[in-house]
């Protein structure tokens, strides 16, 4: 591998992993040739344009500029790449299996151009064992042998969408290769750009600290999501509880409940050791009933409403309902796996008229039927026979909302307790 700033470090996927990785490489003056499947993002980056929220454009083109930064639909361009890094989608199927085909594809990709010196690095989180298992039998099929002619480590990605402290930068970067030089190679390359790494003993130990990562903030949100579950039933202030239990110094960390998981990590990543685990005859007993309580938060939520109509007359049919929020967190633009949608599913399934705001995304497919951010004025407010809020987002005048909604479900605890008219619990006006 090339250790001079000559170096060619490939990427294929430039999506919320991939560009942030090749735009922190390209500032430390490494060449980043970025693959993607579609046009549209490559005629984006080449024109110096982001399509991701936390890259800015001036970056992309004062880094094309520069000629350090270029996309291409073209894999056959991946010989040119001293280093590969794999950031592929790796969703689940309709049965919560593990769908690695976008990393086959990658592989295969790789494979097909894969010369002696090269370093591939695969980021895509996955269950413990791909890498050896999908990833090293493919490489190695033309002949090249791992730790001799080639380099190949798992190196998790850790992005943390609208995260102003934590970048990819500065949070420090788990790596494990196929052998001790597969990640002496991964972390001297990587050290060259980000500011921490951290070597582990292999590529599935790197694999099972991602997994460990995300299943210990998806079990700990269904214990307090079930908490809320139980205050609720104790006329209890589930946030009043936790902020009380918060002052403790040592012993207890901060979660807080709401409508659901979203996002790409935490809702399918521990469903990735799971899967592992089912063929090995072991049953991941916590994470099951996690993901099962987690599940449960958009009907609670969707109850809450039904719950407040009625205190109304009113019945969940035929109601105007404004949903504030679809990303999955705040001040993010990101709708994967939001639990807003299952909110909004549940909803019109009852025969409610739903719309939405969110000032950070304008459209959002639901169902096969793209729907359109309304704007948000003390009009729509008031028109609408129950308000929601699903995403805390920053940019909300929560006093206002207060003010001039009729009827109030606050899934976020967004509005502050002194604003709150009625009980201890979810919702704030009926």
């Amino acid at each position: 591998m090339a250790t001079d700033k000559r170096t060619t470090f490939g990427i294929i996927g430039l999506g919320y992993v991939g560009l942030p990785l090749g735009v922190e490489a390209a500032k430390a003056g490494i060449h980043v040739l970025g693959f993607d499947v579609k046009e549209s993002v490559v005629e984006g980056v080449n024109a110096g344009r982001s399509h991701i929220q936390d890259v800015e454009s001036e970056d992309v083109a004062a880094l094309r500029k520069q000629g350090l930064l270029e996309a291409t639909t073209d894999m056959a361009r991946l010989t040119e790449c001293d280093v590969v890094s794999i950031c592929v989608p790796t969703p689940l199927s309709k049965t919560r299996d593990p769908d690695v085909s976008f990393i086959l594809a990658a592989s295969q990709a790789v494979a097909a151009g894969l010369r002696p010196g090269q370093l591939v690095i695969l980021e895509s989180t996955t269950y413990p064992g791909t890498t050896r298992e999908i990833l090293l039998p493919t490489l190695e099929e033309g002949g090249l042998r791992v730790g001799k002619d080639f380099h190949l480590c798992f190196s998790p990605e850790r992005v943390d969408p609208g995260n102003p402290t934590w970048t990819t930068k500065n949070t420090p970067k788990v790596v494990g290769g196929i052998t001790a030089e597969c990640t002496q190679a991964g972390a001297r390359f990587l050290e060259r750009f980000l500011d921490t790494i951290v070597p582990v003993s292999s590529a599935e130990a790197a694999e099972l600290t991602k997994i460990l990562e995300n299943t210990f903030r998806a079990v700990n949100i269904g214990l307090v999501n079930e908490t809320a579950l139980i205050s609720e039933r104790l006329g209890v202030d589930v946030w009043e509880v936790i902020d009380a239990a918060a002052t403790k110094p040592f012993g207890f960390m901060k979660f807080t409940p709401g409508p659901g998981l979203g996002g790409h990590c935490i809702p399918v990543d521990p469903h990735y050791l799971s899967w592992k685990m089912r063929t090995l005859n072991y049953k991941t007993r916590f994470i099951e009933l996690a993901s099962e309580i987690n599940a449960e938060m958009p009907i609670f939520v969707a109850d809450k409403v039904r719950d407040a109509l009625n205190k109304n007359r009113k019945s969940v049919n035929g109601s105007r309902v404004l949903v504030l929020g679809v990303a999955y967190k705040r001040d993010i633009d990101d709708v994967r796996e939001s639990p807003a949608l299952d909110v909004i599913r549940l909803l019109e399934a009852d025969g409610a008229h739903v719309s939405y705001h969110d000032p950070y995304v304008p459209r959002v497919l639901e169902d096969g039927t793209e729907l359109a951010s309304v704007e948000l004025t003390a009009a729509a407010l008031g028109d609408a026979d129950a308000v929601v809020i699903l995403t805390d987002h920053t940019a909300f005048d929560y006093d206002w909302i207060v003010d001039h909604a009729r009827v109030l479900i606050d899934a976020r605890h967004a509005v502050p307790r002194a604003g709150r008219e009625v009980g201890t619990g979810w919702v704030v006006k009926s």
